[in-house]
């Protein structure tokens, strides 16, 4: 999950909080197996491949014709196309910033448009790539939530990231207590919330992002451009029934920039935003 993972198990039961706690360990590093653009998976195999047809799985399927469907309520802004980017860019907190040129070359590998999926056969063009990032933590957090729940009623609350949903309140009937980072000191809350459902998800460029002519270029990439989303918030956090929903809305909102916050008013949903 590239960070740090945590599960809460509201009991006094140690042996069953380790239960619940393997289980979810198990989760996150089975779905890091597999769709890991780094190490060997399914992703890497598909990318290697580009340019001929690959048959894939059904739990791969799923998670393509979700992100099929983020890229056409985005108007093809959501793009798991655009990790081809990352040749280019570093988000690393360095002042490496890639030329138009650079940008330019590698764009022509981007675009959904271009690839070819008729269930469950993919087909990228030559050199390009996909990532399933932008979805893969949130759909974790799920899937954990989900597979704890499985084995014991007891409240738990599962965060991987800062990504998190909760199975309900706390045994007392109260709310889970989460901080919202502080963009400009890490380790520092910019606000508490209160959450007795549902999950939470942020999107933003506290750690990911790089400098250069004194500006701050954050992660989230207009994949049409090939470049940072201008005048979008430092931090955006949503908070819906399901993380996956959750970090759909957070992403979505980014990309709209300057109108972040009029889309999440617009969508009717819980939020906050920082700039």
């Amino acid at each position: 999950m590239a960070s740090p993972c945590l599960v809460l198990v509201d009991t006094q039961d140690s042996q069953l909080g380790s239960e619940v706690g393997e289980r979810v360990k198990a989760e996150a590093l089975r779905i890091e197996a597999k769709f890991s653009r780094y190490r060997p998976s399914v992703i890497t195999h598909i990318n290697e491949t580009a340019g001929q047809a690959v048959s894939v799985d059904e739990e791969t399927a799923d998670l393509i014709d979700y992100a099929m469907k983020c890229y056409a309520l985005s108007d093809g802004h959501f793009d798991i196309t655009s990790g081809a980017l990352r040749r280019v860019w570093k988000f690393d907190g360095s002042e490496s910033i890639p030329t138009e040129c650079q940008v330019r070359d590698v764009l022509q590998y981007v675009g959904w448009q271009h690839v070819a999926w008729k269930r469950p056969v993919l087909r990228l063009k030559a050199s390009m790539e996909i990532d399933l990032g932008g979805i893969g933590k949130e759909y974790a957090v799920d899937r954990a939530l989900s597979l704890a729940e499985s084995h014991t009623t007891v409240p738990v609350l599962v965060n991987f990231g800062g990504d998190l949903r909760v199975s309900g309140a706390r045994h007392d009937g109260g709310p889970w207590y989460v901080a919202i980072e502080n963009v400009d000191r890490a380790g520092t809350a910019a606000g508490l919330l209160e959450l007795l459902s549902g999950a939470l998800a942020t999107s933003g460029d506290a750690h990911r992002f790089v400098r250069g002519s004194g500006a701050r270029y954050g992660h989230v990439l207009n994949p049409k451009t090939g470049w940072p989303i201008s005048d979008a918030p430092r931090s955006v956090t949503v908070h819906a029934s399901t993380c996956t929903e959750a970090g759909l809305l957070a992403k979505l909102a980014l990309l709209r920039g300057v109108g972040a916050e009029e889309f999440l008013k617009l969508e009717e949903v819980r939020s906050w935003c920082i700039r």
